[in-house]
């Protein structure tokens, strides 16, 4: 082997070698650069807007932005949170001292609809051992909501530090976002059509994402939200705040939550605030799901809904919340990834296909 490729053999090794090192002291902080790149994308145009109203100061205006987004998004996030954790609390110490018994309750069913244990015995379940197995998830339920809370109080530090990270790391994304983004274009090793379509492609399903999530989880909170209240749930601003939180889930998001309310409503013999709940959950808050997220989400990100549900699923299960933007993100660009090898594919046989013709056309020639 000659010393010239020798010489790149070294030249690659040590990058990957260096490159991988970076990575790795990066890592504990993936989150909060996910977050400022997000956030950066998502606030490119008021930057840009903001900065020339300012005759260019772009640093006035990403210190703007980051103050807009501290106080008008994370606080009142944070707040949701603190808000649903008391809630959370509450229950758990109904729970443990016994005003909040979900057996005393099946059984109240049970007395309202005998029917019930009748129903159930052809399929070899006992009233009572249902009784006695539902008091036991009450219990085991109560000390996983115990232990979130736990996690939360212990992890308050940690979301802090990353919070402040991210906002740190977000002002120079949105000062010197383009000379960042060009920097990083330039150095991936793809023609220039397929890394355009690449980092458009990231950029388009995380605005999608997080536009559509915020938007059907606002809209479908608040509107479950005043249901409960003008039905006289209790919790009704927790149970709102909690059906905008897991409408993250496509499809049947806040269904979880409205649907066991409905059906408890008419199993205790309230049977019209059921019928209400039930027909005002069916025909307006799911209808939210499925008119709006098709239109905020499915139309930009050009992926099938039952893809956006299992990535959205899979992405909350492996790394938390912000799976709900990278289970997404990572399908379309696994999509796309896929799509532009066949293509690349497809421009070999037909150039292959061609030198076949020519070669033959030429050997025709010679005869």
């Amino acid at each position: 082997m000659s010393d010239g490729p020798k010489r790149n053999l070294f030249a690659i090794s040590v990058l990957v070698a260096v490159t991988l090192a970076f990575l790795i002291i990066l890592t504990p902080f993936w989150k909060s650069i996910f977050w400022a790149a997000v956030f950066g994308i998502l606030f490119r145009g008021a930057q840009e807007r903001l900065a020339a109203r300012m005759n260019g100061g772009r640093n006035r205006a990403a210190g703007f932005l980051v103050a807009v987004i501290l106080f008008c998004v994370l606080l009142p996030a944070l707040l949701l949170v603190g808000l649903i954790a008391g809630s959370a609390l509450n229950v758990y110490e109904n729970l443990q001292n016994g005003q909040l018994d979900p057996a005393q309750f099946l059984q109240r069913v049970s007395d309202v609809v005998p029917r019930l244990a009748s129903r159930l015995e052809p399929f070899g379940i006992e009233i009572d051992q249902l009784l006695s197995r539902l008091s036991e998830v009450a219990l085991k339920g109560s000390q996983f909501a115990l232990s979130l809370l736990v996690n939360v109080g212990e992890n308050a530090a940690i979301v802090v530090v990353q919070i402040f990270l991210m906002l740190y790391l977000l002002f120079f994304v949105l000062r010197d976002g383009p000379s960042m983004f060009r920097s990083l274009f330039d150095a991936v090793p793809l023609p220039h059509a397929e890394k355009e379509r690449f980092f458009n492609q990231f950029a388009t399903v995380s605005i999608a994402t997080i536009k559509g999530t915020v938007v059907v989880g606002a809209v479908q909170g608040t509107l479950g939200g005043i249901a409960f209240a003008v039905l006289g749930i209790d919790g009704a601003v927790f149970w709102g705040a909690v059906m905008a939180l897991i409408s993250v889930l496509p499809a049947f998001g806040a269904t979880l939550i409205w649907a066991p309310a409905a059906i408890i409503l008419m199993a205790t013999g309230d049977w019209m605030k059921g019928l209400i709940l039930l027909a005002f959950g069916t025909f307006v808050i799911s209808m939210v799901d499925n008119v709006l997220r098709p239109i905020l989400v499915g139309r930009d990100t050009q992926m099938p809904d039952y893809l956006v549900l299992f990535t959205t699923l899979g992405g909350l299960s492996l790394i938390g919340l912000t799976g709900f933007v990278v289970g997404p993100v990572i399908a379309s660009l696994f999509l796309v990834s896929w799509s532009m090898f066949a293509a690349r594919n497809a421009q070999i046989e037909a150039a292959g296909g061609m030198g076949d013709v020519t070669a033959g056309e030429g050997s025709s020639d010679n005869t």
